[in-house]
């Protein structure tokens, strides 16, 4: 009996370690998507949103971005995120992938692209912040911020949700980053438009866009990578990941929809760019659901996405007064508070044809799962609050401050900080 139970450990932990060739090929596409929704997707919608004399320094911002996130990422943010360490950050086991070759596997993918992967979520967050200081902070600054920001806020709350941190052990559900890239990106915007403060003319100087062409083109590029976002963190080809990148379409057209409705109403006109802001309100929104919810849910949810963000985006500007450039805090940051929350909510498989999946292992009852998502909800806004702030510090008195001058930023970001022009006219 003995050797039978042996020889059934042993033929299932053989299984278990094989290689799964289909699984392997979508997180493949999957993480070309994700990085797609990058560069140059996140480029092109943010370039578009800005003035012509500042559309090179957005480009040039994200596409560094990428390039420093890349670079930590190897040396030691995927250590630091998924090594097994303690309640709240990983350990130095990883650094450098330190005994991770070709056969290393992570369940049945290759662990190499379970970390490519994961890389292409710490590129995308700290390039959503860019949105929040636009048009205003110095090159150098964006550098050192970005990389500090990007191993003491991302990781160590990525641990914690998804390497087997403490928000994970209470079984917060975020299936693909609610709390992690959203939240985390929208407090930071926030923080660093108010710590920087507004750009020159603000509010009374109109902040046009000056290509909306490349900002439809760049949310277009979202919308199709987020189904590598969402549907690629089921880590596996199968009903989830379909039923990730269904929910996920849902709630996009049904936010764009939403904030299109509403702007037609209350303006007398719909707008290209409130139709792409609401579709990414609606992406932002299910995605820490994409993996618990049934396509009711997400309806509600991309409706709720488009009304509550919209609400959010003309309190912030038109109330408050706070300069957060492109929106970062009222569509990603509100959204992903909404959509973490609202997990709790549509998760119960007792709703009918609103119902999804079920709770995390060992919740029963919706309350309880709704305490443990504003727990995460929580513990990250006051963590990236603190954070945030603390390093924005730090870069200004390394860099001697964290903005152009009054005169450059005039001129431009492109023409002073990178000595070229996004266009040359003839």
């Amino acid at each position: 009996m003995a050797g039978l139970l042996l020889l059934v450990a042993g033929a299932a932990w053989a299984e278990e370690a094989t290689l799964n060739a289909g699984n392997t090929a979508w997180i493949l596409t999957s993480t070309a998507l994700v990085l797609f929704m990058t560069l140059p997707g996140l480029a092109l919608f943010y370039g578009g949103l800005v003035r012509s004399k500042n559309v090179l320094s957005v480009l040039m911002q994200c596409f560094a971005i990428a390039g420093i996130s890349s670079i930590l990422w190897l040396i030691a943010g995927y250590s630091l995120a998924f090594g097994e360490g303690n309640a709240f950050i990983g350990d130095f086991s990883k650094v450098l992938m330190a005994d991770v070759g070709r056969e290393s596997l992570s369940g049945d993918i290759p662990e190499s692209l379970f970390m490519l992967f994961q890389m292409t979520f710490a590129i995308i967050t700290p390039a959503l912040v860019v949105g929040g200081f636009a048009e205003r902070m110095k090159f150098s600054a964006m550098l050192l911020f970005s990389a500090m920001w990007l191993m003491l806020v991302y990781v160590p709350i990525t641990h914690w949700v998804w390497g087997g941190g403490w928000l994970g052990q209470m079984g917060l559900l975020d299936f693909a980053g609610g709390t992690v890239v959203h939240i985390t990106a929208g407090v930071a915007a926030l923080v660093t438009a108010l710590v920087m403060g507004p750009r020159r003319g603000f509010p009374t100087t109109p902040f046009t866009p000056h290509n909306m062409t490349m900002t439809v083109t760049g949310a277009c590029m979202l919308w199709v990578g987020w189904f590598g976002f969402n549907g690629g963190s089921a880590l596996a080809a199968n009903g989830d990941a379909a039923m990730a990148m269904l929910v996920t379409h849902i709630s996009a057209a049904t936010g764009a929809m939403t904030w299109m409705a509403i702007e037609w109403k209350r303006f007398g006109k719909p707008s290209a760019l409130g139709a792409v802001t609401g579709m990414v309100a609606g992406l932002g929104t299910i995605t820490p659901a994409s993996g618990f919810v049934g396509p009711g849910g997400a309806l509600i949810i991309g409706l709720l996405a488009g009304s509550v963000c919209f609400a959010a985006t003309m309190y912030l500007k038109r109330v408050l007064k706070i300069d957060d450039s492109l929106d970062v805090f009222p569509v990603h940051g509100v959204g992903g508070i909404l959509g973490t929350l609202l997990v709790g909510v549509f998760s119960a498989t007792s709703l009918g044809v609103f119902s999804g999946y079920g709770f995390a292992d060992g919740i029963s009852s919706m309350g309880g799962q709704l305490w443990v998502q504003f727990v995460g909800v929580a513990a990250t806004v006051v963590f990236t609050v603190i954070m945030t702030w603390g390093i924005l510090k730090v870069v200004a008195l390394a860099m001697g401050g964290l903005r152009v001058n009054a005169d450059q930023e005039q001129e431009g970001l492109d023409i002073v900080l990178h000595e070229e022009r996004g266009y040359d006219i003839h």
